[in-house]
């Protein structure tokens, strides 16, 4: 209300710590441009059927996730726009999405920076609950009756420690499985492995070794040419039958015998001593030149060449490759061995997280079975209070589930019973809107603890009135004391308990329809619970609940 103090604002500030600040509509169905501001407290929402108040419900949920159709941008304008700031653990947070009309797309963002939508969605649940008949309720799904129950258990910490060991051990095995996975393709290799490792350590290869043997088996090759052309100049200067070394002693013989005779010879005579002197040279120069042998050699490098040729041929693979083979291969075996080791070391911390888990689950649940009757009774008690049937009963069905191969865990579920002669049935099943809301209303009222997310109730008071109406606004309230909440009414009694009053409301001007949503100062809210209680006494029964509301 416009009344509330700032003392009373402050107070709310240190009690809370998140909640729904402001709402920004631009473009939204019949909504141009609107903006409001939210008390800490208890926000209610009112106005004549039709008005516009659901899209202002869908604002919220559109800007916490939820898809929309493009047909919901207002005619003529580009994109609709919700911004909404939240506080929440002492900080602001604004959220601001786009629903371009175009395309049909959406941009979130995030204090001014781009998001997505999963990182939106996965913050909903500290920001903000939503109880309408039509939304998705987190109190029909099994997984959260688990969290209801944990949240009233007495000893938290073992929830906690369930938690961290059950993350542990799918940690745990997530690497198990991972390592398992590469041992097994190692193992079925390893034969395959040995066996290229023995055919290479047999013939032992060197970096650079055939390209080192190639060289020197031609410079022997070389060599042994060479060997041949002496051979041959041997033979020819000393062949048995036609001796170039004694024919030409021969001729020499012969030439200075006629020189003796002849001048003409003398010259001639003369030359074929020098020649005899050269071939004398040449024939002590070929005997004297080296002799040893490099055939041994020579069939050593070939037969060391065919080995490594037939290794490459085995491996299909070059000598520089398999050199890297050889590396990988013995850090493959080497992996293999010490990943077994590692495997058993694993299996062995899976066993003993497996078994402290096992041990937390069984106190665990033991202590969840007896919390769940008191819980029970307590829960039951309130729904009465808040009209259901005196008979009404819950029960919570407790059904074994394997939450980790081989540890089993009891698996929640809320049942209940409205009416005398049923069985128990699940609460999607028979539950209304209106009875889910007064449901999570009897749940949230009876938790003790703080910093809840706003609580948005829609048809929390469908289907009742009276005395339980009554009801129901007191435990809302008592809820607003210390969390902030967002009622949509049709019912003055509820409306009177707002300490901000907002009205929605349709108006035509100039052929276009608007939904606007006014903040209402104490006299218009008299004005407005009057509207809602009809007839000429309204003003009057509107005084009469605005007084009581100041006791």
């Amino acid at each position: 209300m416009a009344g509330t103090s700032g003392t009373l604002i402050k107070q709310y500030e240190v009690m809370r710590s998140g909640m729904l600040e402001l709402l920004n509509i631009k473009n939204l169905a019949l909504i141009e441009d609107m903006r409001l501001e939210f008390h800490p407290g208890l926000n209610v929402l009112t106005g004549e059927s039709g008005a516009g108040k659901s899209f202002i419900l869908r604002a919220l949920n559109f800007i916490m996730g939820e898809r929309i159709q493009s047909s919901m941008v207002r005619p003529g304008a580009e994109k609709a726009i919700v911004e909404a700031m939240f506080e929440l653990d002492g900080q602001e947070l604004i959220l601001r999405r786009e629903l371009v009309a175009a395309t049909g797309r959406s941009r979130y963002f995030l204090n001014d920076s781009l998001s997505s939508q999963d990182k939106i969605q996965s913050m909903r649940d500290r920001l903000l609950i939503h109880t309408s008949q039509h939304a998705q309720q987190k109190l029909l799904k099994p997984a959260f009756h688990r969290e209801i129950l944990d949240s009233f258990l007495p000893e938290r910490s073992l929830v906690n420690q369930r938690n961290l060991i059950l993350g542990k051990l799918q940690k745990l095995s997530s690497e198990k499985n991972a390592l398992e996975s590469e041992l097994s393709s190692l193992r079925e290799k390893r034969d395959y492995l040995e066996f290229q490792s023995a055919q290479i350590e047999k013939v032992k290869p060197r970096k650079g070794e055939e390209e080192e043997l190639t060289i020197r088996r031609e410079k022997i090759k070389s060599r042994a040419e060479l060997a041949e052309w002496r051979q041959k100049a041997l033979d020819i200067l000393h062949r048995p039958d036609t001796s170039l070394r004694d024919s030409f002693f021969e001729l020499k013989k012969a030439v200075t015998h006629l020189a003796e005779h002849y001048s003409d010879f003398s010259a001639q005579a003369g030359e074929l001593e020098n020649v005899r002197i050269l071939l004398e040279d040449i024939d002590r120069s070929l005997r004297t030149a080296e002799t040893s042998s490099d055939t041994m050699e020579l069939e050593s490098i070939e037969s060391r060449l065919w080995e490594l040729a037939q290794l490459r041929r085995k491996l299909n693979r070059s000598l520089e490759s398999i050199l890297l083979l050889e590396q990988e291969i013995k850090e493959n075996i080497s992996f293999l061995d010490q990943g077994e080791l590692s495997l058993k070391h694993l299996s062995r911390k899976e066993l003993e997280l497996g078994q402290q888990l096992s041990e937390t689950i069984s106190r665990l649940d033991s202590l969840r079975q007896s919390s769940a009757q008191e819980l029970k009774s307590r829960l039951e008690n309130e729904l009465r209070f808040l009209g259901f049937s005196e008979y009404a009963r819950i029960d919570f069905e407790f059904t074994p589930e394997e939450i980790f191969p081989g540890i089993m865990e009891n698996r929640l579920r809320l049942l209940w019973v409205p009416n005398p002669g049923q069985p128990s049935q699940p609460l999607d099943r028979i539950a209304s809107g209106g009875e889910l809301s007064r449901f999570l209303l009897a749940l949230v009222g009876l938790q003790s603890q703080h910093n809840l997310p706003t609580l948005l109730f829609d048809e929390v008071d469908a289907g009742i009135g009276g005395t339980i109406l009554n009801q129901v606004g007191q435990r809302i309230k008592d809820l607003a004391m210390d969390r902030q909440i967002i009622l949509i009414t049709h019912w003055a009694q509820l409306a009177c308990l707002a300490e901000k009053h907002f009205l929605v409301e349709k108006r035509v001007v100039d052929n276009e329809t608007y939904t606007s949503c006014l903040s209402l100062n104490r006299l218009e809210s008299k004005q407005e619970l009057a509207r809602m209680v009809g007839g000429d006494q309204g003003l009057d029964l509107a005084t009469e609940l605005r007084n009581e509301t100041k006791h």
